[in-house]
């Protein structure tokens, strides 16, 4: 006989739920910003050779994984749930500050130019944990429903996919036309407007967002490292961040080499900045498909479905030596669309391990939770761009000098063998079709036998 689902609250509206997703909109201004144009900024229009660019680029990461994990420690244990908005409210500002600081021209040159480079860019990536921990673990607290937290992931990814669009290929056009230039002050200029209308969205977020009553705070008897030790021995959690950090080597190092890919292999720059802005806009038709795939699957299923046809796109790619800017466009936004089903299927299971690790250890520790997830994240994005570094920057990256081969390996070889990975990871993770209801009845048990 099949268990009863626990009764809860009543959930959230689908319009406050929508509203609340939108606010992935502000934050992917600035995270697509950072993940498609910094890297390219800091060697094309600051000069820096690749190889130090992604080192800068890599240091950052890692900090930003150590900010974000340290966040969502103290959020957990001295933060009330109800009053994570504040974060929004108070933080949208300084991180709209410290985004238009990440692209400002630096004054100085030689060594002191590198400073200012990691410098501001360690700033933006503290601002951002401040303000996007608490967010994602709101996340979690929005309601407790699967069906509700599958939403609001489709939401997100809808909404922040709308603003990889507008920063693909509205970033460049935007700074030519504030400042009649393509150089370092028009990508300074475009940070400050999309500083702006970020910093007014998440303000509206913060002041809109409502608990969900029915779900317990985290545990004030728990201490850091035992929530942390918990959350290491959390199976769903470890093999979903496994299989994401695969994954995330596998994007980083594709996305990051589209660009160059397309200026030093093609010879047509203007092409890649296209292709980028096709790969967003095909991520904002590829989420409602694979909403609709995860009811017919489940969310675990489209995981394996989108890197099977991740994939074959790429031993396509690499089969058919493909070597004009038409077909390669095409292959870019087929992988493109896939990717987005990894992206949703992460956040609709990120929840989940919420309660997973709630039934295992009796301790609820969300925001924890959502700091290591982003902690393991950054510390893939770092390793991903890494390899870029290397692999474009060991035979010479300008002038053409890096051999075809060269970019094909970077451009797919590498993201093919992490996708496998990624893969292989997730057939450990142990949220199956339906598990979460069983969970969540479990937990409803042991609640009544404490009281």
């Amino acid at each position: 006989m099949k268990a009863a689902k626990p009764e809860t609250t009543l959930a959230p509206g689908r319009r406050h739920l929508a509203l609340f997703a939108a606010g992935d909109f502000a934050f992917n201004l600035y995270w697509q910003s950072v993940m498609l144009y910094l890297l390219y900024y800091y060697t094309e229009a600051l000069h820096l050779p690749i190889a130090i660019a992604s080192a800068c680029y890599a240091i950052a990461s890692v900090w930003d994984g150590i900010a974000n994990l340290a966040v969502g420690v103290l959020a957990d244990r001295y933060a009330r749930p109800e009053r994570f908005r504040f974060a929004l409210i108070y933080g949208a500002v300084p991180l709209g500050l410290s985004f238009a600081l990440a692209y400002a021209p630096s004054p100085l040159a030689g060594t002191w130019q590198l400073v200012w480079v990691v410098g501001g860019h360690l700033v933006f990536r503290s601002a951002y944990a401040l303000v996007n921990v608490p967010y994602l673990a709101m996340s979690a607290r929005i309601s407790i429903d699967s069906s509700d937290r599958a939403l609001v992931a489709g939401g997100r990814m809808f909404c922040g996919t709308i603003a990889a669009v507008v920063i693909a290929l509205g970033t460049v056009p935007l700074g030519r036309l504030l400042t009649g230039s393509s150089g370092a002050q028009a990508y300074a200029a475009a940070a400050v407007v999309f500083a702006v209308l970020g910093s007014l969205l998440l303000i509206a977020v913060g002041l809109t967002y409502r608990d969900d009553g029915s779900i317990p705070a985290a545990q004030d008897g728990a201490s850091i490292r035992e929530v942390i030790k918990l959350a290491l021995r959390n199976r769903a959690f470890l093999s979903l961040c496994a299989a994401v950090m695969a994954m995330i080597v596998a994007v980083t190092v594709l996305d990051k080499s589209v660009l160059y890919y397309f200026k030093y292999a093609l010879g047509d720059e203007d092409a890649g900045q296209l292709t980028l802005g096709w790969m967003m806009a095909i991520s904002g038709a590829a989420v409602p498909l694979w909403v609709l795939v995860s009811r017919f699957l489940g969310v675990r299923a489209v995981w394996f479905v989108a890197v099977a046809i991740c994939m074959a796109c790429l031993t396509v790619f690499i089969a058919g030596r493909l070597d004009q800017p038409l077909p390669v466009q095409i292959f870019l936004v087929a992988v493109q669309g896939a990717i987005v089903g990894l992206h949703f299927a992460f956040w609709a299971l990120l929840p989940d391990t919420v309660e997973y690790g709630q039934r295992q250890s009796g301790v609820r520790a969300e925001a924890v939770l959502y700091g290591l997830a982003a902690f393991f994240q950054r510390l893939a994005i770092g390793f991903g761009t890494l390899l870029v570094g290397f692999g474009l920057g060991r035979e010479g990256l300008h002038h053409g000098v890096a051999s075809d081969a060269t970019y094909r390996l970077v451009l797919a070889l590498i993201p093919l063998g992490f996708f496998a990975l990624a893969g292989l990871f997730m057939i450990a993770n142990p949220l199956r079709r339906g598990s979460h209801e069983q969970i969540l009845v479990d937990i409803a048990k042991l609640e009544d036998r404490k009281s």
